[in-house]
């Protein structure tokens, strides 16, 4: 069982991957022998995480980008593959945004579209050649439960997301021939420092109890953690999920199927 889930000489682009989830994914990663290239748009935080990486005797490097600018990905992607395949791409980069349609100003919109749709267009649209080449590939979308189902307060978020999951679908139907897979994961909340930051900035002096309402929006009773997303990631792009395309993953607490109550 040992060499389960192993990602051996791939190569794989993980944007975001200076913190959370991204971060959490790297390491899986790494651990299981891949060549990680984080890309970041805080290229503090993703140093820190490839220093981490090297550290524990891990391959790493970090590229700090802009998805949403396709010139900065596309020049990155190229270098990369100046000396290495591109095997996987994992679109995780995204930023949030709460309030409803009436709270969401046209700046709201467009920053989010630029980032959390834009930003995994770029990213697919540069790494999709190099693996049609190599007639083979896996990309991996971060989409959420916003992405199915409806949650208050979360418009534009929601819109963003929606869209990551349909993209997920178009992927996965239009290069199933040229052997490269498409999937999402949809988490719903995760506790990492942005959900500690959220809480402490929007209710201070009640980030206990915060946490606790939040945690309790599952099902299950708790927030997931990043290594349990990372861990879905990392099946859904080994050789052991080579028969599974065009599908999205809830990874929620059963917060899609049984919050109905």
């Amino acid at each position: 069982m040992s060499s389960k889930f192993r990602l051996n000489n791939k190569t794989a682009l993980i944007t975001g991957g200076g913190s959370g989830i991204g971060k959490a994914i790297a390491l899986t990663f790494a651990q299981q022998n891949a060549n990680v290239h984080i890309i970041d748009f805080n290229i503090e935080a993703a140093q820190n995480s490839v220093r981490e990486l090297n550290h524990q005797g891990y391959k790493a490097v970090a590229h700090h980008c802009d998805v949403s600018d396709y010139n900065q990905v596309l020049e990155i992607v190229q270098n990369i593959a100046k000396s290495t395949s591109i095997d996987i791409l994992i679109n995780n980069a995204g930023i949030a945004h709460v309030g409803n349609i009436e709270a969401v100003e046209e700046s709201d919109l467009d920053r989010l579209y630029q980032t959390n749709i834009k930003g995994v267009y770029n990213c697919a649209k540069a790494c999709i050649p190099y693996m049609k080449s190599n007639k083979k590939g896996v990309i991996l979308n971060v989409g959420s439960i916003a992405s199915s189902v409806g949650i208050s307060d979360r418009f534009a978020y929601s819109m963003t997301k929606g869209a990551v999951l349909t993209m997920t679908y178009s992927l996965a139907k239009d290069y199933i021939k040229h052997n490269i897979r498409c999937n999402c994961i949809s988490p719903a909340r995760v506790h990492t420092s942005f959900v500690d930051g959220f809480i402490k900035k929007n209710y201070p002096g009640k980030e206990a109890a915060m946490f606790n309402n939040l945690s309790k929006t599952q099902p299950i009773g708790r927030m997931g953690n990043p290594q349990e997303i990372a861990d879905l990631a990392l099946f859904l792009c080994s050789n052991e999920a080579s028969f599974i395309t065009g599908s999205d993953y809830a990874i929620d607490g059963g917060f899609i199927k049984l919050n109905s109550d």
